[in-house]
């Protein structure tokens, strides 16, 4: 076990990290697809399947387009991830997809293939999605975004934004452009697991002068 797990912070590799509340899943131990990245400690909220989050929430994940989530991430129940492989032709009269059925229509299947790609869909570091939301294929969202519930994500979202509805749109920001600059400098999620519990109370406090303090080594409270 790390340094990190023994100074007091959670086993990122633990499954269930809350006892007696099983609805609650590190993503990170949990997914095993190739073409899917978690950081340490992001987790899924679910009463029901969390286990399948695979299967149940990412969606049309065939490859070679990759989800790639940061660290820290929280995702409430109902959160779905749609892949580019759920897309359609649509340069032809048609959108039906016949060539996957197979028989007499396989032989079109160079037009299921040259579909193009969005890319891959990324979600940063402390990036918070609400109850029910879609993020569609080749979205970015930014560190520290916050995704309303019920929302549906069809573009790139900004670092420390907090955005809603269908479409989803930018409802405000978290903090001052300079703020947000001086944030992504410190990245805090990136420190070792021991810092982090040190300084569980800064992160969760707002306060970014003294974020950048404990950054540094020095006193916040000085």
């Amino acid at each position: 076990m790390d340094d990190g797990v023994e100074a007091g912070a959670p086993d990122p590799m633990c499954l269930h990290p809350m006892p007696g509340h099983p609805r609650a899943v590190f993503l990170r131990p949990l997914v095993t697809s190739p073409f899917t990245e978690v950081g340490e400690y992001s987790y899924y909220d679910d009463p029901g399947e969390r286990k399948a989050f695979e299967q149940e929430n990412v969606l049309y994940h065939y490859g070679p387009e990759r989800l790639l989530i940061g660290r820290y991430c929280a995702f409430a129940a109902g959160v779905r991830f749609i892949m580019s492989k759920a897309n359609h032709r649509m340069s032809g009269v048609s959108t039906y997809p016949f060539p996957i059925f197979g028989g007499g229509w396989a032989g079109a299947m160079d037009l299921i293939t040259d579909i193009p790609s969005r890319g891959d869909t990324v979600v940063g570091n402390d990036v918070w999605i609400g109850y029910d939301s879609i993020v569609m294929p080749g979205v970015t969202i930014g560190d520290g975004a916050v995704i309303a519930s019920g929302s549906v994500v069809v573009s790139d979202i900004p670092t420390y934004a907090i955005a809603g509805g269908n479409p989803a749109r930018v409802i405000k920001m978290r903090y001052t452009p300079a703020e947000t600059e001086r944030l992504l400098r410190i990245a805090w999620w990136n420190w070792p697991p021991e810092q982090v519990t040190r300084h569980v109370r800064i992160l969760m406090d707002g306060d970014v002068d003294a974020l950048e303090q404990a950054a540094s080594g020095g006193d916040p409270h000085a």
